[in-house]
């Protein structure tokens, strides 16, 4: 049996346990994926005690991204424009690092939506470290131009111009948000965990394809964007469940089928 497991802290919500025992069920894998609880400062020392113990590899959520990409010893294109690591394999001696957030959301678009991200306009909101993971795999859809917007313009800016090489963006405040459609808006900002949404201008969502990361519950963005006649309202539970499949076949080199875990959670 492989080891397997997340880190974070809070980890008890994780739905990870689920969907991997679903995937190694699918692609006849003995495995074993456990919540592992780090304490706030001892994630390293916890990953290389699990390290020890066998593990093959792990994934890693809030709030130790950031420790994980300096724990890597060898880093993916993708782990390195974010700034982050979600996923660690363990080959002999190396740590390899990936970030799967954005392969995660496209294929959710791509694949179980049907969304062509080509030639089209997208507005991400926030500038965190939420949309840093994001920006490369959705850039290598070739949008016609990926805008961001932030409370602070300044944090919006300077995310665009360190993407610049991979495709046209630009940043901007929140208020500079316009009332002309777009073709997808994307919720990575955090107002939905405080039950809030971001004060932009109502007709951007007009027959927009509005997509929150938050997944779970019916989002004040959700509301908004339904409130605003958007062509279509998603939340990020198929996000969720892509990103596990990419970090899966990172392991594993094998893929599931992730729209039968998808309806499965749903139902």
């Amino acid at each position: 049996m492989e080891r397997y497991g997340v880190f974070g802290n809070p980890i008890a919500h994780s739905l990870s346990p689920v969907i991997h025992a679903q995937f190694a069920k699918q692609t006849g894998l003995d495995i074993s994926y456990d919540k592992i609880l780090a304490p706030v400062d001892g994630f390293s020392s916890s990953a290389h005690s699990f390290i020890n113990q066998g593990a093959k590899g792990f994934n890693i959520t809030v709030p130790f991204k950031i420790e994980a990409f300096n724990l890597a010893t060898q880093l993916s294109l993708n782990a390195k424009t974010a700034g982050a690591v979600n996923t660690i394999k363990v080959d002999g001696d190396e740590l390899l690092g990936e970030n799967t957030d954005g392969i995660g959301l496209v294929n959710d678009l791509v694949n179980n939506l049907d969304i062509s991200l080509k030639n089209k306009v997208v507005l991400i909101l926030g500038a965190g470290g939420a949309t840093r993971g994001i920006l490369l795999p959705l850039l290598k859809q070739s949008p016609e131009r990926l805008m961001i917007a932030n409370r602070t313009a300044s944090r919006a800016i300077q995310l665009a111009k360190d993407f610049s090489d991979y495709g046209k963006t630009c940043g901007f405040s929140l208020e500079k948000v316009k009332h002309d459609p777009v073709d997808i808006i994307i919720n990575a900002t955090s107002a939905s965990l405080d039950g809030q949404m971001p004060n932009i201008a109502n007709g951007v969502a007009n027959g927009a394809i509005c997509y929150d990361l938050m997944y779970g519950e019916q989002t004040p963005f959700m509301n908004w964007a339904k409130a605003n006649n958007a062509k279509m309202v998603m939340d990020g539970l198929g996000m969720l469940v892509e990103q596990a499949a990419a970090a899966f076949k990172f392991w594993t080199e094998k893929q599931p089928n992730t729209q039968a875990v998808i309806k499965h959670l749903r139902s």
